[in-house]
């Protein structure tokens, strides 16, 4: 019987499940490493952890405040949205490397224009153009992912994208904070721009279209060029908007609204830090408040294999469950622990700590909160990753995007009213509300789990089966 297969028990594969992982082994092992790290390089750049240490800086050096200037980072968070949505659209259509291609230029020219920002609106402006640069990292190197990696390796794969991604999460604030302090905020921008050049340098030379045969828009065009010769290239108008109609799916808009509640923890603790744990502890150096992420870094980079592996192992331990029939929900349950202990809690403890324990204890103990919401924030956001990519694999890339763009639109708004409900409400009572939405998503994922086949099955998005994630 199904209910009594163990873990020993050999996974059961269909021969077209067989036939259809064949198309996963287009690329070497080493050369899926390659493409892996170029796609994580570039769903870092640029990072808001280089941004957020210098914004007291950037606030004196352009007669402002903090509370204005740190509105550049949800203005970043948007433009980022907006263009995931862009170029995941795109890369539906004309593949994924062009995307890249067409993309960090933008953010070059971005960065450079931050750098010599003179005025609020500049920095604004400029800084919207470098998140739009770089925004389809994500959600394009999300569909790469699920382009080069079969169902039962998906959600390692993903989760070593992230963490590769995260390490430069982990170095941006540190870079960024000893920048401003011992050179300039500007002179960090600067940096910025020559990662950029690298990194194109490095998708020109080393990254191939990863799209799997005859899943482009562009290959229905190169049918019509062999009738018509002329016709080699026609450019095509599609609305960018499109991949926020798949979150029409209850699923769909649940694991995003899921991962926005649990992404807002991550920054409610590091948007205000230098007003937050920077007044509280008398830290006025950038470099120190920038070395203060490095622990959220840390459990990043720990927490995102870990939990790929993990979903992983928990997919294919309920399918075994189920005598082989694959139901996409289970990999969701590898994210319930994150999700119900470590992110609420972190955030709320540090608001606690933060308002009763002076001096040095009361600071190690924030790094310790710190790092567990850097561990639970990727135990939970790897897993649902990987699942939007399982349920709708046809349109991977632009089921990441609308579900980053959504969670980014919702987390733009919500940053801009973390400072003042600081001033307002103090931070104990903003700290753990962010904990009590925290909650919320938890129980929305637990539903998600229980009841997913009914929800599935209220609209159909064009989901997924075995034989084609």
């Amino acid at each position: 019987m199904a209910s009594e297969a163990t873990e020993d028990t050999p996974l059961v594969v269909s021969p077209d499940e067989l036939a259809r992982e064949a198309v996963y082994n287009r690329f070497s092992p080493a050369r899926k490493r390659i493409i892996v790290s170029l796609v994580s390089c570039s769903a870092i750049l640029p990072s808001n952890g280089s941004f957020i240490p210098s914004i007291p800086q950037i606030a004196a050096d352009l007669n402002s405040d903090g509370q204005t200037v740190s509105l550049a980072v949800g203005l970043s968070i948007t433009g980022a949205a907006l263009g995931s949505m862009l170029f995941a659209t795109y890369s539906s259509f004309y593949g994924r490397r062009p995307m890249y291609l067409y993309g960090l230029p933008l953010l070059c020219l971005g960065s450079l224009g931050v750098a010599f920002s003179r005025t609020i609106p500049q920095l604004m402006v400029f800084r919207f153009v470098q998140a739009f640069g770089t925004s389809g990292g994500l959600a394009v190197g999300g569909g790469v992912i699920g382009d080069i990696y079969k169902l039962t390796e998906r959600g390692t794969a993903m989760g070593i994208f992230f963490a590769a991604s995260l390490i430069g999460s982990t170095i941006a604030p540190v870079v960024g904070g000893w920048g401003a302090k011992y050179s300039s905020w500007r002179n960090v921008q600067h940096g910025i721009f020559f990662v950029g050049i690298a990194m194109y340098l490095g998708m020109l030379t080393l990254l191939p279209e990863t799209s799997q045969p005859g899943t482009l828009g562009m290959d229905k065009q190169a049918t019509d060029s062999e009738i018509h010769p002329r016709r080699k290239f026609r450019w095509v108008w599609l609305n960018p908007f499109s991949c926020l109609y798949l979150l029409r799916s209850p699923n769909l808009l649940c694991v995003t609204i899921v991962g926005a509640t649990v992404l807002y923890t991550d920054y409610a603790l590091l948007v205000p830090i230098a007003y937050t744990l920077g007044v509280r502890y008398n830290i006025t150096n950038e470099a120190i408040i920038g070395a203060c992420f490095f622990p959220m870094g840390i459990g990043n980079i720990i927490g995102a294999p870990l939990s790929g592996m993990l979903s992983d192992w928990t997919l294919i331990k309920w399918r075994k469950r189920r005598g082989g029939v694959w139901v996409p929900e289970d990999r969701l349950r590898a994210a319930i622990f994150g999700a119900a202990t470590l992110v609420p809690l972190s955030v709320i403890l540090c608001g606690l700590i933060t308002h009763f324990i002076p001096g040095p204890p009361g600071l190690v103990l924030n790094l310790v909160c710190f790092f567990f919401n850097g561990l639970g924030v990727d135990l939970v956001l790897s897993p649902l990753a990987a699942y939007l990519v399982d349920v709708v694999h046809a349109r991977s890339a632009e089921i990441m995007a609308g579900s980053v763009g959504l969670r980014s639109f919702i987390l733009s708004v919500a940053i801009s009213g973390l400072l003042p409900s600081i001033n307002h409400f103090g931070l104990v009572a903003t700290n753990t509300a962010v904990g009590l939405l925290a909650w919320g998503g938890c129980i929305t994922l637990c539903l998600t789990i229980k009841h997913g086949d009914k929800m599935r099955a209220w609209v159909d998005v064009g989901y997924s089966t075995i034989e084609t994630t």
